[in-house]
């Protein structure tokens, strides 16, 4: 860190999350950022001169070797999760990486364990879970305000259309509905839920083969189900509902950064709970930068609020739900059904050709 106790961060591609999380960081009093890194110099510079930050580098392994960061921020696309994440902790620098965090559940074990055996800081940039009104309805939820949970419902699309072009078309970039989008209602059941025991899924795939959309059931032994769906044809609510044995809880919205969300409880009148303006604009990125500069501070190499464990359990969802809709990337090994994808439901890939 520096003398002044700010973390230094670095900042690992230049798109559109990378300025969004650079722009909230800036305004952090005890965040510094000291460099950025591209494929062009260029590029990397525009993105430099923009923020005022001080170092641009044209290749990623000059900020990973950049002894004056403490973290790095990787804003990739998924594809790259793996190389730019793993090139980073091998450096020596802790690491922030967007989501989803990899293409599957092996990159995904071997950044965890190239972290852990290095005792180097990771965590998913999964901004859901530092959000504090997210976090008010875990918590309520896990205190028993609506009782045991019985449903999960959360849905994330966009309307489109992408082209063909598109990352969010291209196989070799991990593309599809799911990653992109489906990882938010995924990692908002399991928030609630934990892991679930069995996964089934459907999908309308791209002539490319990507899910243009993806609706998928998860349950889990206490008989609790959750209802996911993601799209990138179709715009939805983004609304998400947890309903109890003794309650419900309704967000209407954007439940991944909620403005407000509704208590309901048998015997009593709705009750609404609204995000606090000191906590600043609700689609602020700052309260994940400032989760993993309270872990460095403490010297912890993980995330309590995005813990790892947690991480890998979403990845193992995803992978059983690509498994049941047929959904390969390029460069990906033919992943065998084994016990735990086997226990997570059966049968053909379901998918139906756009």
């Amino acid at each position: 860190m520096s003398n002044d106790g700010r973390v230094r961060w670095g900042i690992l591609a230049t798109g559109g999350i990378a300025a969004a999380f650079t722009a909230d960081l800036v305004d952090l009093p005890d965040a510094e950022v000291v460099a950025v890194a591209s494929r062009s110099e260029d590029t990397a510079k525009v993105f430099a001169e923009r923020f005022g930050i001080p170092r641009a580098y044209g290749d990623w392994r000059a900020l990973a070797e950049d002894e004056d960061v403490d973290v790095v921020y990787v804003a990739t696309p998924h594809s790259a999760h793996r190389v730019a994440a793993g090139m980073c902790l091998e450096a020596g620098r802790g690491v922030l990486c967007e989501k989803a965090f990899t293409l599957n559940v092996r990159e995904a074990e071997e950044l965890v364990a190239l972290a852990r055996g290095r005792g180097r800081f990771l965590m998913e940039a999964m901004w859901m879970y530092c959000n504090p009104l997210v976090r008010r309805l875990a918590g309520l939820v896990r205190d028993g305000a609506i009782g045991e949970v019985r449903t999960v419902q959360a849905d994330f699309g966009l309307a489109g259309p992408f082209p063909p072009s598109h990352r969010l078309r291209d196989p070799a970039q991990g593309g599809g509905a799911l990653l992109d989008l489906g990882v938010y209602p995924v990692s908002f059941a399991q928030l609630l839920l934990g892991e679930p025991s069995d996964v089934t899924g459907r999908a309308v795939l791209s002539d490319e083969g990507v899910d243009l959309q993806t609706g998928a059931l998860l349950s889990w032994e206490s008989g609790a189900i959750a209802s996911v769906h993601c799209s990138i044809v179709g715009g939805t609510a983004t609304s998400a509902s947890v309903t109890g044995s003794a309650g419900r809880i309704d967000i209407p919205h954007g439940f991944f950064f909620p403005d407000h969300f509704v208590l309901h409880r048998d015997g009593r009148e709705p009750e609404t709970f609204t995000a606090d303006p000191a906590d600043g604009a609700r689609n602020s990125l700052r309260h994940e930068a400032t989760e993993v500069m309270r872990a460095l501070r403490a010297g912890e190499t993980e995330s309590s609020l995005v813990p790892l464990d947690g991480t890998l359990a979403v990845m193992r969802t995803l992978d059983a739900i690509r498994d049941r809709i047929g959904v390969r990337y390029p460069g990906e090994a033919d992943r065998e059904t084994g016990p735990e994808t086997g226990r997570r439901g059966g049968g053909e890939p379901a998918a139906t050709p756009a």
